[in-house]
């Protein structure tokens, strides 16, 4: 068999497919194939549109409604951020293609994004030098231990124990468990910061470093970042900076002039890019001057005539932490929201969220105490325990109420040494008109709790399966469930 494209076909005159060129056969083994046709059911176009259209409406996210999840900082992506990652010049790239290329360019432009989007981010944090490749905050925290880790081997040290505060996010502990050291608890003091003399306690030649997230868990700043910062470097230990909660001091203050060692940053925490659903995301990880030499390879590099490159040639690099650069998609969207907002915007973005957590610890504070007291940063901690005592309505039953309200819940029961917790960070997107409707839903559900509280106790009544039993769901993964309600899932 021979096909010859004719000449209506521009640039394939004269080329020949033979034969040999067409697949025969796609070589499944014969016991795989079926003898009849799947019995696939025959729908209308119509009939499919609507199911995966109904399928959508059940998803909720932050284009859909308020969605006030403490310490993940779940705000609004702005959609022309998504456009230009959507452009096919940045789109269609493949990670293979050559960096340079006679005649013109291939990568030179990403490759840029890239270089500038280190300087930026070193800007911003005050770091000496960032890898962009990590795709996660924890695994961002990951490849920030490891670093610590190369750093006290290359000096000799032995060094076993990090230090993490006990409202610390549980990623930190797991990071540096998997980086292989053991993990010892720093208490908070009666402001919930960390205390201070417990840590001078605690620290000795076998402390490799510290990690700590400022704000932290509660949404308090911690005054006396320098003193912990100079006692952690007494012993020639590292103070890692988690930035989960960068967005409360964007463009206010500086990891770096803190006296922090390594950064890490959430792209879709701080710099609105997606979150949730499993990827992709973003972790990147900045470090000061000296600690650079351990970075992941590759690092994008400027040459004297102009052009950029990858360079692998660092004997003292922790290696290889991700394929090729990293989720090229989400650093490009996260360049374009710091160039869109630019210094004046991103202070902007950073007063507008503490503004607006305030607000809602204010409005709600006669009814849900903060956990405690004084002003918060971008997100409040709330306790439903004066509920629970009065009435015996929990967080957990809060939180349900709100979906029959039509609100996602907050975070609760984190962080874990407050009791009821509730955790609100409403972000700079949300309006006044939504956060003075959630408070209303808040205000709402503590009066029914005083009048009805069984009501509370057996919400959702408005969602398909009710309240779900969480206890046997997760103790009985495999088994067929059916909801305290008596009605059958969907």
């Amino acid at each position: 068999m021979q096909l010859i494209f004719e000449k209506s076909v521009p640039g394939r005159q004269g080329v020949t497919i033979s034969k040999s060129d067409v697949p025969t056969s796609i070589h499944l083994n014969p016991a795989l194939l079926r003898e009849t046709p799947p019995d696939l059911p025959e729908l209308s176009e119509l009939d499919v549109v609507r199911h995966f259209t109904a399928l959508s409406r059940r998803n909720y996210g932050v284009d859909t409604n308020f969605y006030p999840l403490g310490s993940c900082t779940m705000k609004y992506n702005p959609k022309v951020a998504e456009r230009i990652a959507g452009y096919p010049g940045l789109a269609h790239l493949h990670p293979l293609l050559p960096q340079l290329r006679l005649g013109g360019s291939l990568t030179q432009g990403a490759l840029q994004i890239l270089f500038e989007m280190d300087h930026l981010l070193c800007e911003i944090t005050g770091m000496g030098a960032f890898t962009l490749q990590p795709m996660a905050g924890a695994h961002g925290e990951l490849t920030g231990i490891m670093i610590m880790a190369a750093y006290h081997r290359e000096r000799g040290n032995k060094k076993k124990t990090v230090l993490i505060p006990d409202s610390a996010h549980g990623t930190n502990p797991a990071s540096a468990g998997i980086a292989g050291y053991a993990v010892k608890s720093v208490p908070s003091d009666e402001n919930g910061r960390m205390d201070l003399d417990k840590l001078r306690e605690m620290l000795d030649d076998e402390v490799a470093g510290l990690m700590l997230t400022s704000p932290n868990t509660l949404g308090m700043f911690n005054p006396q970042i320098q003193e912990i910062c100079d006692a952690i470097h007494s012993v020639d230990g590292l103070v890692y900076y988690d930035g989960a909660n960068m967005n409360a001091i964007l463009g206010k203050a500086r990891p770096g002039d803190m006296g922090f060692d390594i950064v890490h940053l959430n792209l879709h925490k701080t710099f609105a890019t997606p979150h949730g659903g499993g990827g992709p995301g973003a972790g990147p990880v900045g470090v000061v001057d000296h600690l650079a030499e351990f970075l992941p390879v590759s690092v994008v590099v400027k040459r004297e005539d102009g052009t950029y490159a990858l360079e692998y040639d660092r004997p003292k690099s922790i290696g290889y932490i991700a394929p090729f650069y990293g989720n090229f998609g989400i650093v490009l969207r996260a360049y374009v929201y710091i160039l869109m907002l630019g210094a004046k915007g991103m202070r902007r973005a950073a007063e507008n969220a503490v503004l607006n957590a305030n607000y809602v610890r204010h409005k709600l504070r006669d009814l849900f105490p903060q956990a405690y007291e004084g002003t918060c940063m971008h997100e409040c901690v709330l306790t439903a325990e004066t509920l629970n005592q009065k009435h015996g309505v929990r967080a957990l039953d809060v939180a349900k109420g709100l979906i029959d309200l039509g609100f996602h819940p907050p975070t609760i029961y984190f962080p874990l040494i407050v009791h009821e917790a509730m955790m609100i960070e409403p972000t700079e997107t949300e309006s006044k008109e939504t956060l003075d409707a959630f408070i209303e839903a808040m205000r709402t559900i503590a009066e029914q709790a005083g009048t009805d509280p069984d009501a509370l106790h057996n919400a959702p009544l408005s969602t398909p399966v009710g309240r779900l039993d969480e206890t046997r769901a997760a103790r009985n993964l495999d088994i067929a469930y059916t909801p305290l309600c008596g009605c059958p899932l969907p």
